[in-house]
């Protein structure tokens, strides 16, 4: 699978994860699209959150330090709204989703 953003074709994993991070806007539309997710404000908020730990940690939070770290950005945020949000897994299709290489393990660390 390969994404097209701008008329460029980014290289993907076997499961469609970037394999070099892509931090444009631009990215996050077309892999949002891909996986049939309609964006709206608190999507953005997840993708900036796990960008931020990506740059600061060099990966993506497993899915329980996700959940910490997002209610500190979208207030009342539990399981549940991420799951409404990234219905494949917040860890892993959120990280798919931001343009980020695929996390560790089980949806990060």
């Amino acid at each position: 699978m390969t994404y097209v953003v701008n008329g460029v074709e980014l290289e993907t994993d076997k499961d469609g994860y970037l394999l070099e991070p892509d931090f444009s806007e631009e990215v996050v539309r077309v892999i949002a699209q891909a996986e049939g997710i309609t964006l709206i404000d608190d999507h953005w908020k997840v993708v900036n959150f796990l960008r931020e730990q990506y740059r600061e940690h060099g990966h993506t939070p497993n899915f329980r330090n996700m959940l910490k770290g997002v209610a500190e950005v979208i207030p009342g945020c539990d399981s549940k709204a991420l799951y409404d949000l990234f219905p494949m897994g917040p860890a892993k299709q959120g990280a798919k989703v931001a343009g980020l290489p695929q996390p560790y393990g089980k949806g990060g660390y």
